[in-house]
């Protein structure tokens, strides 16, 4: 194996963006990469060129994709830009931010305000200033409504069974844009939807019901996560790297999680301020070559 060569796996535009030195994020990692003594390459992100990887001499970075060898790691951005991780799994709930302890004792108070305050400004412009609790839950569902999937405590359609049985007054399932739903799932949400008058069921607007609702029930949606822009509390049905703050339906049953969630009140301006500033790389940083130099250590890469 050559301890000297890396190969980013990247789709069309990204990969054209990254070879001319154009994004950011990945042309620090190539710099830090470049540094350390590695050549550099750039090939297409399919399943066979990722999978022809194990059997090349080199290590590889993949773009949101599981790596496929122990010499792989994935890049994928953190929510927002300009957040990222670089990662033995593209699992979330995998990454070492899942596994670490939210320091709620040790917050930098001053920092972390400034820090809350300017991207809640920066993502949501002065919405979450009229934030307020208008007495609905909002669940954010994405796909694959009636399977359930290892990683989650139940399929989303028991979600929201389960939520429609504990949380009283309106319920609002949001369905995602981009996600194409079978026949089969549509015709299972109209029909809960016809045995319970309090569902609505929309398709995207996620700021509008984020501003008004009082609670966020998900399986591991970044609406949830989101959420904590405005102040609101969430209750999670899967695994997650943001479970932290959140009421863990898995752990505790979803009865209880959804009694207690809407009484919530974690230290939302700590913990992002941790989970981006201080778990994530943030690429607009000095220290982001750091950063990402320490995560390629950690995965046991030579630089």
């Amino acid at each position: 194996m050559s301890d000297h060569r890396v190969t980013f796996y990247l789709e069309d535009g990204l990969r054209q963006s990254a070879e001319a030195g154009q994004h950011n994020f990945l042309a620090l990692v190539a710099g830090v990469l470049r540094d350390a003594g590695f050549d550099i390459a750039y090939r297409p992100d399919s399943p066979e060129d990722r999978a022809a990887s194990a059997t090349r001499a080199e290590y590889a970075l993949f773009h949101m994709a599981e790596p496929t060898h122990d010499r792989a790691l994935t890049l994928r951005r953190v929510y927002h830009y300009p957040f990222w991780a670089i990662e033995p799994s593209a699992r979330r709930w995998d990454w070492r931010v899942a596994k670490t302890g939210f320091p709620a004792d040790a917050v930098p108070r001053k920092e972390a305000d400034r820090f809350y305050r300017f991207w809640q400004r920066r993502l949501f412009g002065e919405a979450p200033d009229h934030a307020a609790r208008e007495g609905f839950t909002y669940v954010p569902l994405q796909g694959r409504l009636l399977q359930h999937r290892s990683f989650q405590s139940c399929s989303p359609l028991d979600m929201l069974r389960a939520t429609l049985a504990h949380i009283p007054g309106p319920v609002m399932a949001g369905l995602h844009p981009k996600e194409r739903y079978s026949d089969d799932e549509r015709a299972a949400l109209d029909r809960l939807q016809r045995d319970n008058p309090r569902l609505g069921v929309t398709m995207g607007g996620m700021e509008r019901w984020l501003k008004g609702c009082d609670l966020v029930v998900t399986e591991n949606s970044s609406a949830a996560f989101n959420g904590f822009f405005f102040g609101k509390p969430a209750v999670l049905f899967a695994r997650s790297d943001f479970h932290h703050i959140a009421a863990d339906a898995a752990r505790v049953g979803a009865e209880e999680a959804l009694r207690a969630a809407p009484d919530m009140a974690p230290d939302y301006a700590g913990y992002l301020h941790w989970f981006w500033q201080k778990m994530a790389i943030n690429a607009g940083r000095p220290e982001a070559p750091e950063r990402i130099r320490e995560a390629l250590l950690r995965a046991g890469w030579p630089v």
